[in-house]
């Protein structure tokens, strides 16, 4: 009993609680509307799960539709329309699924042939080139852009001079020696290097069809072109065959013709028309991150800004492996890093066994990728080979250099995200084992390298929480 000197309070009518009554039909009131809604969510999410089920049974598994009356023309009908591969062993593990474009199907063994044959149908769009006429390509190239234009060249009537650095893949120079191409192998420089393989491409260009003698380039040699990137030369007397043409004799010389993969507004095209609308399909549009290496920087830019344009959400992710200056200049806006000071490298160009992406300067395509690019990740070499030996012994899969480091990459992103609930991240396999036996796949040269092969780094990397459940480790 209150004490007596205490005051009555009188509480306005709306303020007394509710009788015994009441109460219980509100709290029935509650239990049945929650009851409902979970209901209706479960029935709803069942309709949906079964939906998708009777879609799937209604057709047959199979990793290639086979029509009736399709036959491909020539190697270059098979450039193209890749499969995209679900990696078990990683996506169980994440309970992400990591999908792998497989480009090494290509005819050429990488994304390559996509370039290769778009650079070549440009050239001969313009009237640069021209069949059966003694033509020569002259490209700069680590390896899989030349084998990929030797291949094309072939197929169009062309032939093919490849300049590439003396350290790559032996697998790389007998590929292109077994498809006919002219191989130069020079000692690696830097870009402004006049000696650097590039830089010779152009040069070998410029000068083809004259004597060996000629000290200087004649009038009319070099045809003017759209870009100046791109260098076509030709000879004399194929100017003197315009004038025939007027009176209806038509009399081409042979051409050179420098493609110029890293300048070549075509390799951004050729994925962004071919690679990225495989993809977006492949997956029914459902892509979270799109993970790729860059070389010249024409896949990731094309397939990056095909994906982002379809789904602004998706997120593009660089790999980069050591010694390049991409990572760099991703995160911190700079191309060097102190460490990549000349002097201080392995190899001269790029200080990692991963061959076929990471680089040192900016290229055109590469400029075309920095504004859609969300992050970044640098792969180390011991992280690349952990990842090609955790493959075949989970999956099977013989994969190269460039292959392992995207994967390497697309593990980190999904971790660094959190992600656990089937998010859908996309990479690219751009090579097979099959053209590193002698370095990648050699342990022998790792270990005189002291590159470790340990397949632990993948199942230590597998097994680290994701990043949010760090946070809240840390906060705890």
């Amino acid at each position: 009993m209150a004490p007596s000197w205490l005051p009555t309070l009188h509480l306005p009518s709306w303020l007394h609680l509710p009788d015994r009554i009441a109460v219980q039909h509100i709290l029935y009131g509650i239990i049945i509307g929650f009851s409902l809604s979970l209901t209706s969510t479960s029935l709803a999410l069942w309709y949906q799960e079964r939906k998708r089920d009777r879609f799937v049974r209604r057709f047959e598994a199979r990793p290639i539709e086979l029509r009736s009356d399709e036959i491909i023309k020539g190697v270059t009908g098979l450039i193209g329309n890749t499969p995209l591969v679900r990696i078990d062993s990683l996506s169980d593990a994440l309970r992400v699924e990591i999908l792998g474009k497989a480009e090494y199907l290509n005819p050429g063994g990488s994304a390559k042939d996509r370039v290769a044959l778009k650079m070549i149908e440009d050239a001969e769009h313009q009237g640069f080139l021209h069949p059966h006429t003694g033509s020569r390509i002259f490209e700069g190239t680590v390896g899989s852009t030349g084998i990929s234009i030797a291949t094309v060249a072939k197929a169009r009537g062309y032939d093919a001079a490849i300049i590439m650095p003396d350290d790559v893949a032996e697998e790389k120079v007998k590929t292109l020696l077994a498809l006919g191409a002219e191989v130069e192998r020079v000692r690696p420089a830097s870009i402004v290097d006049r000696k650097q393989f590039v830089n010779l491409a152009r040069e070998r260009a410029k000068h083809f069809g004259l004597p060996s003698q000629a000290s200087a380039v004649p009038h009319g040699h070099l045809l003017s072109t759209s870009s100046s990137s791109l260098l076509v030369s030709t000879t004399v007397t194929d100017t003197l065959g315009e004038e025939r043409a007027k009176e209806g004799v038509v009399l081409l010389a042979p051409r050179g013709y420098f493609a110029d993969q890293f300048e070549n507004r075509a390799n951004y095209q050729a994925h962004f028309h071919g690679t990225g609308p495989e993809i977006w399909r492949q997956t029914n549009g459902r892509v979270d991150a799109f993970v790729s290496g860059a070389g010249t920087g024409g896949t990731l830019a094309g397939t990056g800004q095909y994906l982002k344009k379809m789904d602004k959400h998706v997120r593009v992710v660089l790999a980069d492996p050591e010694g390049s200056g991409l990572y760099n200049k991703v995160k911190h806006g700079v191309m060097f890093h102190q460490k990549e000071a000349e002097g201080t490298k392995r190899r001269h160009q790029v200080d990692t066994v991963v061959e076929g992406i990471g680089i040192n300067r900016l290229t055109k395509n590469f400029e075309l990728a920095l504004p859609i690019i969300d992050d970044a990740f640098r792969i180390t070499d011991a992280e690349a080979v952990a990842m090609s030996r955790y493959l075949v012994q989970h999956d099977g899969f013989f994969l190269g250099s460039s292959s392992a480091c995207n994967l390497v990459a697309a593990v980190k992103f999904a971790k660094k995200m959190g992600w656990r609930e089937g998010q859908t991240v996309v990479t690219i396999l751009g090579d097979s084992g099959s053209r590193h036996y002698s370095k990648f796949w050699n342990d022998d040269y790792l270990r005189e390298a002291n590159i470790p092969v340990d397949t632990q780094i993948i199942e230590d990397l597998l097994a680290q929480p994701p990043a949010n459940q760090n946070h809240i480790a840390a906060a705890q």
